[in-house]
């Protein structure tokens, strides 16, 4: 069994809640972008951000990976965006650990914000597709590391 660490290296266990997902499934892409998006937020606030994502009423931004990405009437600041619903669910469970965090070590939820979002490509599922005359392709699966840390 791996043993994983945090890449945030200020960590002060009296001041800060954190939690981490390991090898889930989803895009590292849009993982990133919603990541980016939630920085800096209060946790309440990035929830409900999340909740919105995953009715399709708000988009996210996409700054990094945008070509031939829509524009979205929604996105603040943007042009371009995208629902990414299952990474918005993903990312929302880790942010109720570490809400469930702060508060088993005592620190006021409603003040808590955001300072660390942060994902990182895990390892990769090999496979194949089928393809003409006897032939495959090699179709692979990435799976994704996601950090956050709240203070």
């Amino acid at each position: 069994m791996p043993k994983f660490g945090y890449s945030f290296k200020q960590y002060d266990p009296v001041v800060h809640a954190r939690a981490s997902g390991r090898e889930i499934n989803m895009s590292p892409k849009a993982a990133r972008e919603v990541c980016n998006t939630i920085k800096g937020k209060k946790l309440s606030t990035a929830i409900s951000l999340l909740e919105d994502v995953i009715l399709l009423n708000k988009s996210i931004p996409f700054r990094r990976h945008k070509k031939e990405v829509a524009h979205r009437r929604s996105t603040d600041k943007f042009h371009a965006g995208r629902y990414p619903v299952k990474v918005a669910k993903h990312i929302s469970l880790i942010l109720n650990e570490v809400e469930s965090n702060a508060d088993f070590k005592g620190l006021d939820v409603s003040n808590l914000r955001i300072i660390h979002a942060a994902t990182h490509r895990g390892r990769t599922i090999p496979g194949y597709i089928p393809r003409a005359m006897g032939r495959s392709s090699p179709m692979n699966h990435e799976l994704v590391h996601i950090e956050i840390i709240a203070g």
